[in-house]
């Protein structure tokens, strides 16, 4: 494990099979190639903000911050394997209770369904995990509710309408400290953002993602990168003991980091074959008529959230 501060840069192993998706240049090759022009401009900052932990973690109370959806059933497929659907999308910061926990779901982002399946809720909602860390007298205590983030393509509504809907949440359930869960491309930037003005606001944020172009340019405290598929923030699916080791590291980084802009790298693999970074939005693997059919579904699927949103 490695740390790094202020523009540093963390690899915790060596190697070019090693490096990060640039999901940054990867999404603007894909949407350029489907024939969208005037590519997305994501969030870059270079002030960060910093709030120390004010407690031990023994004694402080958690929140969990997450962008997938609760389950509408008359939303279509939103299980396991689903595919992409932009019917389950939600606008609007929300809060349910950790009690009974919650069933939200991933199907309205675009995560890596190639690589992975969501079928273990624990790689991107870590409640169980969670649990088990209060039990243990690691963690004080959780927030009474969990906290949805919508994946905003706009940064001015994120920053200006979800941040502030969110830290009003957090302070009424009287929470020391965050920690923010993304899940697909957009999701990273929108959780930064978040996690910028919850500092700004006295809060203390870890960010524990897989994006890590997309976080460290938008800027934030502290960040816990694993290098696997969109989707598995919190761990690889059905491997109980990589989830308690990647909430650890957490955790220990909102402990130990002193500055902003602290990237710690998880050691663990999501496989010996590096081959499955080949694969998400690379333009280059796309056929002519791979094209067109991506471009049909892609104009389909704004359409449906259009109406979502209105």
């Amino acid at each position: 494990m490695t740390t790094t501060a202020q523009r540093g840069t963390a690899h915790s192993r060596e190697g070019r099979d090693d490096l990060p998706i640039p999901y940054i240049e990867r999404t603007r090759s894909y949407y350029l190639k489907l024939g969208y022009g005037n590519p997305y401009r994501w969030a870059s900052n270079d002030q960060v903000p910093f709030t120390p932990l004010r407690r031990p973690l023994a004694e402080a109370r958690l929140a969990l911050l997450t962008t997938a959806a609760p389950v509408r059933p008359e939303a279509g497929d939103q299980g396991p394997r689903a595919p992409y659907n932009s019917a389950a999308k939600f606008y609007r910061v929300y809060a349910v209770p950790v009690d009974p926990p919650p069933d939200l779901r991933i199907s309205h982002i675009g995560y890596d369904r190639e690589h992975t399946t969501a079928e273990d809720p624990n790689t991107w909602l870590p409640l169980a995990r969670l649990r088990e860390a209060v039990a243990a007298g690691r963690l004080g205590s959780l927030a009474a509710r969990v906290y949805g983030v919508p994946t905003n393509r706009s940064q001015v509504t994120t920053v200006d309408v979800d941040a502030p809907a969110a830290l009003a949440l957090l302070r009424e359930d009287g929470a020391d400290m965050a920690l923010l869960v993304p899940n697909c491309p957009v999701c990273h930037q929108s959780m930064s953002l978040v996690a910028r003005h919850l500092e700004a606001n006295g809060i203390p944020t870890v960010v524990m993602g897989c994006a890590k172009d997309i976080v460290e340019s938008a800027g934030v405290p502290r960040f816990l990168w694993s290098d696997f598929p969109l989707g598995n923030s919190c761990g690889r699916p059905d491997d109980v003991e990589s989830q308690r080791q990647t909430l650890e590291l957490a955790l220990r980084l909102l402990e130990t980091a002193t500055a902003s802009r602290t990237t710690v790298c998880s050691p663990l693999r999501w496989s010996d074959d590096p081959s499955w970074k080949d694969d998400f939005s690379n333009a280059d693997l796309l056929t002519p008529e791979e094209i067109v059919r991506r471009r049909a579904a892609f104009d389909r699927d704004k359409d449906v959230a259009r109406g979502r949103r209105g």
